[in-house]
Order: structure tokens, then sequence, then C-alpha cells
């Protein structure tokens, strides 16, 4: 039929068709295009975008069974019986008539067993040259950034070549439970990495390691040193079967050779690492992803990973020897994906935005440093499109009842976020109570609906607490307040402060935030003293400190003085003017006997 038709809507000669409008981008498992696509899953033949982390979860478990030979899509129960290696009739004929002409062509030497078949291809492939166009000097020219030199990391300059192939058996620890060594075959590789999966486990338990890492060995390197191979963790079978198990599973398996594992590099003899610096780090949370990645904070030998332009749920501690970092420029030269930075950045704008040097209020271990102070001067030349949070200071009157002495007179951060949690590790660190503690916050953080776990160490100890991430300023003083609450305190312990002087008096039982005069050495005013208080309502020519302690000690003396009687229920005495941890047995009684 001619294009010249009645009725054609085809383009008038001689004028060429524009392309259109691009097609939305909709998440590839649950094919929502309204919510942004925040996660990115890399595959051999290209990446995967994900509304939420659910439906990422989801794709990748359904993506390990087997995927669509045409379209590389996960195949589901609406697949043709046919074939079980396409996800839809259409797809099962697109591939026979592309696999007809390939067939039928003089060009085509590998015909159908070519290289569609992509379960087996361990080449990088052109899925890499997507990731490799990432442009590290541009960005470390905007950011205003330097990167990590190679004596930093416990990389070899020159990444490894990996020669592994999968199905391929070696010898691994088992990652949840360092002193079993177990077998394990290659189910994926990626770069110089190996995805491995414990032979006895499922696939929920896969890991990822370097060719040349430490914990992976030949089959038999156990048996040499006078270990025994152990079932995993979670062993599916009775563990009496685990010898016979043992047996079909190397019968006739290809086992890797000693040539294909390299040797480890040599370990930097102190933590080189400043703060600010660039590098390439493994998301734990997607081990299958290497990201742009910043020093945040530095204690001892750990630093603290900050990932560029993603919110710090995803940050994390590490030492510097840690296999998991790698210099700048790493993944290009190894033929492995790099996730670019600011992937979250696509979202609606929030009221406070992430710095360009992705480097948060990040939950440092007492003792440790910040780099935000250094990075923020550094960034004088970001683009204008971003903003540095505002600095919130909250005040702690550390006299309040249920306070201890051990608090801080204030806290200081940048953003919500950031005060919410150095808060946060300000009070694990000086409270008795830690499992209160972090009963307290996740209670107050349930109101609220964005909300995200973060991992703070205090000493020795990990706690995981939940916080909101984003607040108004109402908002953060209903949250401090639910705080107070749940942890037995005045209400009014934690506030706001609002430009006043740090020192100045509770709102409700009248003590500073000053640690500087002990409430016990507070002189309790006698009977003769609360006469002098004019009765004309004019304030007496007192300094706030001196009103609040006179206060708080007629308070007591009438409480101590005044017997309640069956018929008069005696008022709510305020608690005793020292903090709880000096109370002694006659406070405890007066306290909770007021409360009945």
């Amino acid at each position: 039929m001619s294009n010249n038709t009645v009725g054609s809507s085809g383009p008038a000669p001689g004028k060429i068709r524009g392309p259109g409008r691009p097609p939305k981008r909709t998440c590839t498992w649950c094919a929502e295009s309204k919510t942004p696509l925040k996660y990115v899953l890399p595959t051999e033949n290209g990446k995967k975008e994900f509304c939420s982390e659910t439906c990422l979860s989801e794709f990748r478990q359904a993506y390990s069974k087997g995927a669509c030979l045409h379209c590389d899509n996960v195949i589901r129960g609406n697949a043709p019986s046919s074939s079980k290696n396409f996800c839809s009739t259409y797809c099962l004929n697109k591939y026979q008539k592309k696999n007809e002409k390939r067939t039928n062509s003089p060009q085509s030497g590998n015909g159908a067993n070519g290289s569609d078949n992509h379960a087996n291809n361990n080449s990088p492939g052109s899925f890499y040259d997507i990731y490799q166009s990432f442009d590290w000097t541009e960005y470390l020219k905007e950011t205003n950034s330097v990167p990590a030199p190679q004596e930093c990391f416990k990389q070899a300059p020159v990444p490894p070549v990996n020669d592994f192939k999968v199905d391929m058996k070696l010898e691994a620890l088992d990652p949840r439970n360092l002193t079993s060594t177990c077998i394990a075959t290659v189910v994926g590789v990626l770069g110089p990495r190996l995805r491995l999966r414990l032979d006895g486990s499922d696939n929920k338990n896969d890991f990822w390691r370097l060719v040349d890492a430490s914990d992976i060995h030949t089959i038999g390197h156990c048996e040499k040193n006078g270990g025994m191979l152990q079932p995993p963790l979670g062993f599916r079978m009775n563990a009496s079967s685990w010898p016979m198990f043992l047996l079909k599973t190397l019968n006739g398996a290809e086992m890797a050779p000693s040539k294909v594992f390299q040797p480890e590099p040599q370990t930097p003899k102190t933590n080189l690492f400043v703060l600010g610096q660039k590098l390439e780090a493994v998301d734990k949370k997607n081990p299958q992803l290497i990201c742009c990645a910043t020093v945040g904070a530095i204690k001892n030998d750990q630093i603290h990973v900050t990932f560029d332009g993603w919110r710090g749920a995803f940050d994390y501690w590490c030492r510097y020897d840690s296999r998991d970092i790698f210099p700048v420029g790493w993944c290009a030269r190894a033929g492995h994906p790099l996730q670019p930075p600011g992937q979250k950045s696509a979202t609606t704008p929030s009221r406070f935005k992430l710095r360009p040097s992705g480097i948060p209020n990040p939950a440092l271990p007492e003792g440790g440093s910040t780099g935000t102070t250094n990075t923020s001067s550094n960034n004088s030349n970001a683009p204008s499109t971003t903003t540095t949070a505002p600095t919130i200071r909250l005040n702690i009157h550390s006299g309040c009842f249920g306070a201890m002495t051990a608090y801080p007179n204030a806290v200081t951060a940048s953003g919500t976020l950031g005060v919410v949690e150095a808060l946060a590790r300000e009070l694990l660190a000086a409270h008795p109570n830690p499992q209160r503690l972090t009963r307290a916050l996740q209670t107050a953080s349930s109101n609220f609906s964005n909300t995200i776990m973060v991992q703070i160490t205090c000493g020795s100890k990990n706690y995981s607490v939940k916080v909101p991430t984003e607040l108004t300023d109402d908002e953060l003083k209903s949250w401090l307040k639910e705080l107070c609450s749940g942890l037995g305190c005045c209400s009014a312990m934690i506030e706001v402060d609002s430009g006043e002087a740090a020192g100045r008096p509770c709102a409700l039982c009248g003590d500073s935030t000053s640690n500087n005069v002990s409430s016990a050495q507070k002189r309790p005013k006698s009977d003769e003293d609360e006469e002098e208080i004019p009765t004309d309502g004019a304030p007496a020519p007192a300094s706030s400190e001196d009103t609040s302690v006179s206060a708080s000690s007629n308070k007591m003396a009438r409480v101590v003085g005044e017997a309640a009687t069956s018929t008069t229920g005696a008022p709510p005495p305020p608690p005793p003017a020292a903090p709880p941890a000096d109370w002694s047995v006659e406070d405890v009684i007066g306290f909770y006997s007021g409360r009945r």
C-alpha cells in the first residue's frame, strides 16, 4: 500500500519525522512509572532499574533461577509451555526468527550456540562499556576532591586476571561462621570477583570474593592442613548425611585448578587514609555493586565509607585493609561495572539536600573525627543545585530529673538526620542501659513514615537504631519529647536551641544545662527564706540559677514536711535535686509514692 493513500498517517514527502517523546522509564519488576527508580542492578546484558529495594530483591531472586534468552527478563508463570527459556511467546518467536537469519547468513560462524547464550559467558562484553564511561577526572574536579593513593589499599596495583568459570568447585570459609571451611561453587563471575554459593545452602546466602582473596583455596587444601570440611551454616539436610552429600557433590565436578588462584596483595603497614579522599567501595547491602565513595571519618584503624549521592543508610565502617574498598579507577582497569554517584539525586527535591561529596554526619565512634569541616570548604566549587543542610544545635538539660550527669551540654550537627544520629550516639555513650535507650528511639521514630536504620558504634559495641530521615522544626521537637518520655525524663530535657544562651534553665523543672554546679551542692531554702519572696508577683532580684535552685528546694521541703492524708491526695512531687544515679532509698520511695 502506498503511503499517499487517503487516511494514511505517514509523514509528508521530504520531511523527516522526529524521534518523538522517549518512553517512560519503569520499574523492571513492577512496571511502576510514577515512582523514581532509585535502585540499580547490573547484569551481563545491561543495568536493571527498580523503584524499591523490595522489587530489586524479588527480581534478583527470580533472575537467579533463569532469564529469557531474548529480552533477558525474568521468566514468570505466563511463560510458554513449549519452552522454559523464554518469558513469553513473543520472545520465543522473535528469538527463533533471529536464529533462522543467523543460520542462513554466511557470516554467522557461531550459529545458535554462539554469543547469544550468556548464561556461562564470563567475558566482560559490552555491558562494562556502559559503566566505564564514568569520568573520574571530571568528577574530582567538580567536587574539588582528591583520590586516595594506591598505597592506602590492600589491593594489587594491577587488577588480577579472573580465569574462573561458572560451576567450578573450590574451598571457602563460611562468611557466617569463619571457623568452618566449606565446599563452594562459582555461580557468577564479574571482573576479578566471584559470586560463590556454599554447597548445601540456598541462593539467599551467596557472597562475593576476589580471585586473590586469602579465604578461598583449591579442593583438598583443608585436608592437607589437618582440617575437615564442614557443612555450611543452615545446611538443609540432616547432619548425618553430610559425608554422602559431600561425596556426591565432588563426584564428577569441575575443580578449580591452582593456577586460577591469585596471590594475596600486601597489607599497608598503617592507616594512611585522609578525610575527604575518594575511592571505590562495595555496597554491602547490594554486594554486586561497586560505587563511588568518600572517606567520611577515621577512627584508629577504621574508616567510615560514605557513598556519594546516597543516603546514610548504605554507609559503613571498615578496616583500612578491607578487601571491599578500591582505589579510584580500579573498576575501569579491572573491567568491573562502577555505580556512578547520585542515583538518588533524580528524585523530588527534599528540604535537606546531600552535599556533592556525599559525606553525611556518620555514626562516629567515641574519639573519632569527621571530615565535615574539611570537605565543606572543598566543595565551594560544587554545582549550585545542591545546598548544605542547616546546622542544628540541641541543648541538653542534664540537671533535669531522669537525666544523667554524663550527658553533654549540647549536640550540634548538620541537618535533622545528622543531629538525630549525633544525639543518639552521645546518649548511647552515656546511658547505663543502652537497650532501654534503643527502645525509646524506636518508639519515638515509629510515628514517622520516613525512617532508616543506622549503625552506631560505641566502644566495642554496635547498635542498630531506627531514626527519622527528614523532619520539620515542629516534628523534631515532637520527636525529642517522645524520646524523653520513653526515657522517663523531663519532657523538656532536650530542646532545639532557638538562639538563647546555652545555660538558660529548663522550662519545666528549672534546671540549667550547665554541669558546673552539682545539684547535690544546692542549699535548700528555709521557711524564713521562703517568706522573703515578694507577694506582689514581682520577681526577686536574683539570677536564673538562684531562682531555679530556690524553686526546686522549696517544692522538696513541702513534700517532706507535709504528709498526705487519706482524704486529700498528695500532689505529685518533683524528683530529688540529685540525679537518679545518686538517689537514696527515701528519694526513690518518695518519687514513686507521689505517682500513685
